[in-house]
């Protein structure tokens, strides 16, 4: 079956997706004001990072911005072999502790359904994601053991290559792998959701074509308003846009514009060229960074290089201090977000989308 995919007709995989998609666009539309909270949707990061040492006063700045929703890493990407899937596999039981140790604050989210328990008592409920599938090694069968740990989200490729396929930094550009169509259609019958945010352009473009669900970029930037090697194309936004995924842009400050300190403007100009190309019903936030107030010093930028040395290769050209928006560096940056938009006049629906209905949508047409 995977053979026949692979060979399958352009025009027929397209027609075939969009009544896929029209059919589901037809009932979005109960499922997105299930989540309506005090008149304004649940705002759901695409991804975030919930730190363990995050105090109870900053989880409650998050949560007074509305936020119900967090795609967090766990694991380090960029590892490989066995210790790609004990450093997951640890890291996902870390959250799990943590999560019960601040059951009033923090909830583990399987399903749309925990985000909707989030809403009503007022957590903020995690999904868990690897940003890498390398943790399964060369074996399909594995992706079981990354969902019986509560990974809903799996990125297909970090910034080099895998056994699946090419990421954004390799120097080849090389499409999904025959394996890679095998994970692919094992994270279809599992419920769980395909993310293609630090893949090669061909990866990316394979997984959306050949996928029957919609497909995910978590945290991205657009190409053409910066040329970044972890941005996306018009070409990806239209194809994602087509399967009915959503693209969470990020807020890191190098991969959004040249200046040294990019303003909440060029962020903004990214999500309005997201909308423009791919449709309001496919866009979000996926800020990538940290939502504590991050200090402009030079003790901050040391923590910064060390964070990064982990998560091979780096190069100098991906580095620039600060990593942050300096508009968007505190915990209840999703306001101020809101804020920028309501003042382009932005009608309320479509900022309810982008600050998570689409999300929930896309999460309740994959993980369930």
């Amino acid at each position: 079956m995977l053979a026949g995919a692979a060979t399958f007709g352009a025009d027929t995989m397209y027609r075939r997706r969009f009544l896929s998609v029209m059919g589901a666009a037809a009932i979005a539309p109960r499922f997105f004001t299930r989540h309506v909270q005090r008149g304004r949707s649940v705002v759901i990061d695409g991804l975030g990072e919930i730190h363990f040492d995050y105090s109870t006063a900053l989880l409650d700045e998050m949560r007074a911005s509305g936020m119900r929703a967090c795609v967090v890493t766990v694991g380090n990407p960029a590892l490989q072999g066995a210790s790609a899937f004990d450093d997951m596999r640890d890291e996902a039981l870390a959250y799990d502790k943590h999560v019960a140790a601040t059951p009033s604050r923090l909830s583990k989210a399987l399903a749309t359904a925990d985000i909707d328990r989030a809403v009503q008592d007022g957590s903020i409920a995690l999904i868990y994601y690897t940003q890498n599938a390398t943790p399964i090694g060369d074996d399909v069968a594995r992706l079981d053991a990354l969902q019986r740990l509560g990974v809903r989200i799996v990125q297909l490729t970090y910034n080099t290559r895998n056994l699946l396929g090419d990421g954004c930094l390799e120097r080849t550009n090389a499409g999904l792998s025959t394996f890679g169509l095998a994970v692919l259609e094992g994270l279809k019958s599992r419920r769980m959701l395909i993310d293609v945010s630090h893949s090669g352009e061909a990866t990316s473009l394979d997984a959306i074509r050949l996928s029957a669900v919609p497909v995910a970029i978590t945290h991205a930037g657009c190409k053409s308003v910066f040329d970044h090697p972890r941005n996306k194309s018009d070409t990806v936004l239209r194809a994602m846009a087509q399967g009915g995924g959503v693209i969470g842009i990020f807020q890191i400050n190098p991969y959004l514009g040249p200046n040294e300190r990019n303003t909440l403007d060029i962020y903004v100009a990214h999500i309005e060229h997201a909308i423009n190309v791919a449709g309001i019903e496919h866009v979000g936030i996926g800020s990538d960074r940290e939502h504590r107030t991050i200090p402009d010093t030079a003790e901050e930028k040391q923590k910064l290089i060390d964070e990064l040395s982990r998560l091979r290769p780096v190069t100098a050209a991906s580095f620039r201090w600060p990593f942050f928006i300096s508009e968007l560096n505190h915990p209840r940056r999703m306001e101020t977000i809101r804020r920028a938009l309501e003042a382009r006049r932005r009608p309320a629906a479509d900022i309810d989308r982008i600050m998570g209905g689409n999300f929930y949508r896309m999460f309740h047409e994959t993980i369930g």
